[in-house]
């Protein structure tokens, strides 16, 4: 299953600099694992936000729940999932 996925991440203003630089380098490590194995299929920025906008390829509903869950900046985030349907009048399949 697909789903379109709105990230926005809020740190506090006042994280201690080495705290937030390992927790951001262990989210980054992840994200490209779940890349790299094919379950995160595209990851675009947010121009001007600390946002992205993910498509990701899951078995259903908790599998994406895990996964998202186990982003290390996930109590930072606010997220909005969106289910995606392959529509009549593309070119290309999904």
């Amino acid at each position: 299953m697909l789903f379109l996925v709105h990230m926005q991440v809020n740190i506090p203003h006042d994280p201690d600099p080495t705290a937030a630089a390992a927790l951001i380098a262990e989210e980054k490590a992840y994200s490209q694992e779940l890349q790299r194995d094919g379950r995160w299929r595209h990851l675009w920025r947010v121009v001007g936000q600390y946002a992205n906008y993910s498509v990701f390829d899951v078995a259903g509903n908790d599998e994406l729940h895990l996964m998202l869950s186990a982003l290390p900046l996930y109590p930072y985030m606010t997220l909005e999932v969106t289910p995606l349907a392959q529509h009549p009048s593309a070119l290309a399949a999904n």
